[in-house]
Parts: C-alpha cells; sequence; structure tokens
C-alpha cells in the first residue's frame, strides 16, 4: 500500500530538499500518511592542518 501525500506535505518535503546543502531528510509515516518531516544539516568548514615542527 502506499503512503498518502496530501499536497502540503509534498510542498514541505520539496521546499526541504531545496534548502539542505548537506545532511538528511526523514519522513516518517504512520498508517499510511506522512505525519512527520525531520531535516538534520551539516555545516562543513574547511581545516588546515597543524604545520610541523622543523627539524
Amino acid at each position: 500500500m502506499l503512503a498518502k501525500i496530501d499536497k502540503d506535505a509534498v510542498n514541505d518535503i520539496v521546499s526541504a530538499l531545496r534548502k539542505i546543502e548537506y545532511g538528511s531528510l526523514v519522513i516518517t509515516v504512520h498508517d499510511g500518511e506522512v505525519t512527520q518531516i525531520d531535516t538534520t544539516e551539516k555545516k562543513r568548514y574547511k581545516v588546515e592542518g597543524k604545520k610541523r615542527k622543523a627539524q
């Protein structure tokens, strides 16, 4: 059985996908209906390595 997806849920899912650059989107389904959408966004920063001491 396919989950019932109303228009608002679809719009919210698409909107969340457009906003995320890195992360995850979790769609919770209960009794065949979308009941919750959770997003986790990750921020990545470039870190320069430590400089080695002269020997």
